[in-house]
């Protein structure tokens, strides 16, 4: 999770287990525009730095929920958010929020890029 972290812009990291002097020393570091990892988290990173995914287009793609995933599917496909929440059995607006979150961690800006997106990494066919 760490990884994601970072991945999504994170500029520190405190593990639950750290101590309270690693969480006020985090917010100090932090405030001062540095980035600030415990001993613990720069460990696991380095640890898994071997095994993290390279490919931007895996990395968006492991961002997404099943339930995204499933709901980027539907959208590719032409459903509207109301045959999304009528599919699924979920209120419009939930449907709603799924798109807006799948928009912003895909980093598209309309369903048609959306689609575009859904396409090009083979979740529809065109």
């Amino acid at each position: 999770m760490a990884a994601e972290v970072l991945d999504a812009g994170a500029r520190g990291y405190v593990l639950k287990s750290d101590s309270d002097k690693d969480l006020v020393h985090a917010v100090e570091t932090l405030s001062q525009h540095k980035p600030f990892f415990t001993p613990r988290i720069t460990e696991i990173l380095l640890d898994n730095r071997g095994s993290r995914v390279t490919d931007p287009a895996e990395s968006m793609r492991k961002r997404l929920t099943m339930r995204e995933r499933e709901i980027l599917q539907l959208l590719a496909e032409g459903k509207t958010a109301k045959e999304v929440a009528s599919i699924l059995g979920i209120a419009t607006k939930t449907s709603d929020t799924h798109r807006t979150n799948i928009m912003r961690k895909l980093n598209v800006h309309s369903v048609a890029e959306l689609v575009r997106y859904a396409i090009r990494n083979k979740i529809v066919e065109p």
